[in-house]
Formats: structure tokens, sequence, C-alpha cells
């Protein structure tokens, strides 16, 4: 238990099953402090509540509703999760007793643009994303920690490619691939029975409030996803705390503005800036490939490395790069439409990514998409 009185959150997490409510006599008595001491919203967060039978959740119930009688000003807001579905479930028909308590599923709207990055549509783009980073990637790893025999973790793992290639060309003792969306881990598990990969711990989880225990993996991937995420700084967080001291966390990001083509160089220019623009609103920062080093040094880690490679069209198939880029197209327009921008922003924001496709696909072309790894260490 916690109470953070700058955000007025009061965090319960682990496992609560007292024989009587004389043996959480502390942890009642520091939630009473809590409602004491603040205005307006009182947050109840048990995201990362794994166990609580009833002795438990009537007192705490019993506190919340009293305080609430009490004090016409007091809202209390309980935030649960779908990881840990019951937690739901049972708080869930508090609203209905008393309606200054309500209960928010956090990632229901996990972040912003979480429906529009998580449309089983667009697998096929990042099965072909991961097949053009990997030809970089593969020689990257070891420079930043990855080697045979170890613990590994690979967090927002999507669809599970990563992982995959990561155990065969590496061969850890154990890599356990978690991710918050359930498509994507059952093409992930599909995938791997049909192909016969075993040895992946597949598993269903919130990046941020990870139920995955302290100083575990020795390696640690988190591969373009700090970017699409509205609080960067909680992921790393939890990367750090699963992390053992002494491992390392590697991450990926980019940075789309520096996304370039020819020939058509000015409207592919256009088009990628006005992206980094429009995904701000979505509270996704796909700027942050530069930023890595920062971004890991004010998490805690030491020891800090950061390279940066070019995608290219002449990776391998320019057929692979184009198809990518028409992925993108489809689903940033649909973001466009969604922001409301003007029909006529929207055309030219589309041609742009047609622009990159052409130069991709010709003879004398060139197209480039900018990735920056960056890894960090855990002090001993």
């Amino acid at each position: 238990m916690a109470f953070d009185a700058n955000s007025q959150v009061f965090s319960l997490a682990g496992i609560i099953r007292p024989r009587s409510v004389d043996e959480i006599a502390d942890s009642i008595a520091m939630l009473k402090q809590a409602i004491d001491d603040v205005r307006g919203v009182l947050y109840v967060d048990v995201k990362r509540l794994i166990q609580m039978n009833n002795t438990a959740f009537h007192a705490f119930v019993r506190v919340a509703l009293d305080a609430c009688r009490a004090r016409a000003d007091l809202r209390v807001v309980i935030v649960t999760s779908s990881v840990v579905g019951w937690t739901t479930r049972m708080f869930a028909h508090l609203n209905q007793i008393e309606p200054q308590i309500t209960v928010e599923v956090y990632d229901s709207t996990f972040y912003p643009g979480q429906s529009f990055v998580e449309d089983t549509s667009f697998i096929p783009v990042l099965r072909a994303q991961t097949k053009m980073t990997w030809r970089h990637e593969r020689s990257i790893l070891p420079r930043h920690g990855m080697r045979p025999g170890i613990a590994m973790a690979d967090i927002c793992c999507g669809i599970g490619d990563f992982a995959v290639l990561a155990q065969k060309e590496f061969q850890p003792a154990r890599i356990v691939a978690l991710d918050h969306s359930k498509p994507s881990l059952a093409y992930a598990r599909k995938v791997a029975a049909d192909f016969g990969v075993t040895g992946i711990e597949y598993t269903y989880g919130d990046a941020s409030e990870m139920l995955l225990e302290d100083n575990q993996f020795d390696f640690v991937t988190c591969r373009h996803s700090l970017q699409i995420f509205n609080q960067p700084e909680l992921l790393l967080k939890e990367l750090y705390r699963i992390v053992k001291p002494g491992g390392r966390v590697y991450i990926t990001n980019e940075k789309n503005s520096h996304c370039l083509g020819e020939p058509r160089a000015q409207s592919i220019q256009w088009t990628y800036n006005e992206l980094a623009r429009l995904l701000s609103h979505f509270e996704m920062d796909v700027e942050l490939g530069p930023k890595s080093r920062r971004y890991l040094a004010d998490a805690g880690f030491d020891d800090i490395l950061v390279e940066s490679f070019m995608v290219t069209n002449l990776d391998g198939a320019p057929q692979d790069f184009a198809d990518v880029i028409a992925g993108w197209e489809k689903m940033f327009a649909a973001m466009a439409a969604r922001h409301g921008e003007a029909p006529e922003f929207i055309d030219r924001f589309r041609q742009g990514f047609r622009d990159h496709i052409f130069a991709a696909l010709h003879p004398k072309g060139y197209a480039g998409w900018p990735i920056w790894a960056a890894s960090g260490r855990k002090p001993l």
C-alpha cells in the first residue's frame, strides 16, 4: 500500500487476505488519512492487486462509502485493469450503491492511439517492419547485452515475431513476451504453434503495471513502444524494476520527421513533419528516438549506449518497404480524419506517403526510415 499526496493516488498491490480486519488496521488507517488529506478526487489504484478476500474488500469499501456519504465534495475513482479482470468485476457495482464512486478500467483507454495500433489488419505491416529492422538489429543486439543463455523479456511484444527471431538467433534460456493486445498475442501464439516454436512465454499484461517480479531478467527489450505511450517514463520505471542489477534494457524508437526519399523529397518531408504533429495530438512522440539517452538516464540507468540505423529500400526487396509505407498511409490517414483534419490536408498527407512508395520502387530511387537503438544498464 502507498499514498502519493501529489497525485492523490492510494495504491494497493500484491495479495491482501487477512483473517480479520485487525490484520489490515494499518492499511485502513492509511486510507482514512488519505481521504482526510485529499480535496476533490481520490484515486484508488488496484491495477496490481493480485488477490483480495472478502474481509479486506468489505473493510476498504466501507471506509470509502462512509467517506463519500460524509463529504459531498469527495469523489473516489477506483482504477482497475483488465489484466487482473476480477478487480473490475468486484468493484464495478459500487457506483450503483454510491454515485460519488466510479470505476475506470485503465486499459480500456490504455493510450490515446490504442485502437489504431492494435488493429489486426496492421499485422502484415508489423511483420514486414520486423523483417526490415531485423537485418540491422541482429548485429546491433550483442553490443547492447544480448547473448545466449540469458533470461530475457520482450515487453510490448506485439505479434511476437521479434521474440521468435531472438530465440532462434541467440538462444536465451528463457523468454517472456508480454503485450496488452489480446489479438496480437493470439496471433503470436498461433504462429508459434504452427511453426513448432516452443519456450516463449507469451503473457497478457499492462506494460506500465506489470505483474512480474523485481530483478528477474538479464536483458529486457521494448521496441517501438515508448513513442506510442503517453507516459514513457512509466514504462521505463517498470523495465528498470524487472531487470536485474547489472542487466540491460534495450529500446528502439523513431524520429519520423527524418524519414526521407528521393525523388519527390519535398512532398515526403512535408508529410512526415505533419505526421509528427498529428500524432502529438494522440499523445504519441514519434520524434523520441534521439531523446532515448535522456529518458534512460532519467530512469536511473547508467552505461548508456545509443546508435542509429537507417532502414532503406536497398536493404532487401523494395516492395517490402513500399508495403510498410502503404500500411502507414492507411492508418495515419484514418487518424488524421479522426482528428478532424480538412479533406484537402488529408489528400496532401496521403500523397507524401505515396511519393515515399514511389521513391522506394523507383529504379534510381532511395527511401529511408531512421531508427534509434539505445540501452542502459541497471546499476549494481
